[in-house]
């Protein structure tokens, strides 16, 4: 477990998303996402398929109202950045619906751009 806290980064509406989630979900995600920013990995955290690896990670809670998922990665030093909390409606299967699959790649090369912007300020601080 590493000692340094890594900053947690939004990316598009992903914290107005979580935040419009049942209590219980938020306070799970919230709880697996701060083993990530110390360097962790949470046991409900599994690598999403489709992103070859596991640096595009997904958290899957279960409550009353239905399936909850939270996706972030943990791909660039510069921080954690969490790319998408939705409920999961599709009927088929467990697989990730398209449109959502869709978000997480448009966010995940948001995250990229901001990764690199932020190793390049420090670079020249």
């Amino acid at each position: 477990m590493a000692d340094e806290e890594k900053k947690l980064i939004w990316i598009g509406s992903s914290k107005k998303d979580l935040m419009a989630l049942p209590l219980d979900v938020r306070k799970f995600f919230g709880h697996a996402l701060d083993f990530a920013q110390h360097g962790d990995q949470h046991d409900a955290a599994k690598p999403l398929k489709g992103f070859g690896g596991a640096g595009v990670l997904e958290v899957v809670e279960d409550d009353a109202g239905g399936t909850y998922r939270a996706v972030y990665t943990v791909k660039f030093a510069e921080a954690v950045f969490v790319l998408h909390c939705f409920q999961k409606k599709s009927k088929r299967g467990i697989a990730t619906p398209k449109e959502d699959m869709d978000i997480i790649r448009a966010r995940l090369k948001m995250a990229e751009a901001l990764a690199k912007e932020r190793r390049h300020d420090q670079a020249h601080d």
